[in-house]
């Protein structure tokens, strides 16, 4: 064995990360960790890299039992890398300096030469095509391209020799394509004789790439198999989940709510070379590979909002914004989860002027509970939560807000498959009560909860479906047809 883990246990006061955790990885294989946020997914991860000490339990590698000196330090000795949900560029570094952070003894007068060129090895490896540049801040790039970035920096060659990768959402940024590279990659690394941890909540990946399947919930392993022996069905049952009966109800509530849109006032109009419109109670999604301009037409519909003779666009009232890259987009890092929730509705909870703290909690309060946000108490730092949680958070600030019109930014990175149909269901909801959504994604399946859905291309809208002519084949073929001509 690779990799193995006995009893693994750790608390973080009065809350239960792991408890009583086992795992084997041999070479040669990838194993795929699903679970909901704050199942301790993680926590174990962290445990693994030497990032956190467990309260209990054992960790061989390669044979050999890890002792109280185990460390990240000691883990990277001895080959195991991390590539965390949450990036670790710096943004104001080169890419070639970046690369260099992680090879302290390459020095020398050509040293960001060197680390360039190593870096974009990786990259040309994982990712053919990419496009970028040594030079590049990597404050320029767009979250896909550092995401990119991160992990062929993980996959170069180093100073010591690399056995096992633990991959923690790898693909919550990449589009289709990128992401699809990844994943052979993935496959050629472990037929060397290598190791790999997947932990993602896209199942498609999961039983795409990996060989066997651990499910965990509330601090254990819940469920383990070959993933050629069971199927997304028991998977999500092991989570706790009812797909079937969310997915059924969240359909039902999409189409009640769309033949009502129909006829309702357009309240978001965009012309010249992105044309779109969406009308009060329509869901509008934006797809088409990461980088052709959704985001940047996302920006521009905020800038505009409730501004009269704003040129090719007008939008008819307030805006809220559910940023995808929430740690440069999204969460105040020195807020309370509380506050970084109700500072979208803070101007509807005033009384006499002042803010009413009873109301404030109470709101807080019911989107902990409708999101499942996994916490011990609001008041912590929003750092303490789980990627996945700190999104949830931004989700009840939008969708608590009285805005009539929601933006969203690829949300649902490192969010579980339960939150995601709770967080379609509500999409589905208020979209019939008369709110309007436009969505760019980069998960497929998350089109069909659109009512119609505007392809990119290179900064223009190549071609606008119906939900009812929606097939991954339309939205390639229009996302790659100006770039062959």
């Amino acid at each position: 064995m690779l990799l193995e883990v006995r009893d693994a246990a750790r608390s973080f006061g009065a809350v239960q990360a792991l408890r009583g955790v086992d795992l084997a990885l041999a070479r040669g294989e990838c194993i795929g960790l699903v679970g909901h946020n704050g199942a301790g997914k993680s926590t174990l991860m962290n445990v693994l890299c030497g990032a956190l000490a467990s309260d209990r339990g054992e960790l061989l590698f390669a044979g050999q039992r890890s002792g109280r000196d185990w460390s990240v330090r000691e883990a990277q000795r001895r080959g195991l890398r991390c590539v965390f949900q949450e990036l670790s560029l710096c943004d104001n570094l080169s890419l070639a300096e970046n690369m260099r952070l992680v090879l302290p003894t390459l020095r020398g007068r050509r040293w960001r030469e060197r680390a360039g060129a190593q870096l974009l090895a990786s990259l040309d490896r994982i990712f053919p095509g990419h496009g970028l540049r040594a030079e590049q801040p990597v404050g320029t790039l767009s979250i896909g391209k550092r995401q990119m970035v991160e992990i062929a920096r993980a996959f170069a060659p180093g100073e010591q020799p690399l056995e096992l990768m633990i991959l923690d959402e790898p693909t919550s940024s990449l589009d289709g394509q990128a992401a699809q590279q990844l994943l052979a990659f993935v496959r050629e690394f472990v037929a060397q004789g290598k190791g790999c941890i997947l932990i993602s909540h896209k199942l498609r990946e999961v039983f795409q790439v990996t060989d066997r399947v651990l499910v965990m919930r509330d601090g254990q392993v819940v469920h383990t198999a070959r993933t050629a022996q069971t199927d997304r069905e028991r998977v999500v049952a092991a989570m706790g989940q009812d797909e079937h009966g969310a997915v059924a109800g969240v359909a039902a509530q999409r189409a009640a709510g769309s033949a009502d849109a129909q006829e309702a006032p357009v309240v978001v109009r965009v012309a010249g070379s992105t044309p779109m419109q969406a009308r009060r109670g329509e869901v509008i999604g934006l797809a088409g590979l990461a980088g052709h301009g959704q985001t940047e037409l996302l920006l521009r519909l905020q800038a505009a909002a409730g501004q009269r003779g704003s040129g090719t666009i007008q939008v008819d009232g307030p805006v809220a914004f559910v940023a995808g890259d929430r740690q440069t987009d999204g969460v105040f890092g020195l807020w309370s989860i509380q506050r970084n929730m109700s500072i979208g509705w803070l101007a509807g909870l005033r009384r006499g002027g002042l803010i009413d703290l009873k109301r404030e909690a109470a709101a807080a309060q019911s989107w902990r509970t409708r999101l499942g946000l996994v916490t011990a108490d609001l008041g912590l730092p929003i750092h303490s939560l789980s990627g996945g949680n700190q999104q949830k958070a931004l989700f009840a600030r939008a969708l608590g807000s009285s805005a009539p019109i929601i933006l969203m930014d690829d949300p649902m990175r490192g969010v579980d498959v339960g939150t995601k149909h709770d967080v379609y269901g509500l999409i589905a909801a208020e979209a019939k009560a008369g709110r309007s959504f436009i969505w760019y994604t980069t998960e497929f399946d998350e089109l069909f909860h659109c009512d119609r859905v505007c392809v990119f291309n290179n900064g223009r809208v190549a071609g606008a479906l119906e939900r009812a002519e929606l097939s991954e084949e339309r939205v390639l073929s229009l996302s790659f047809h100006e770039l062959a001509a």
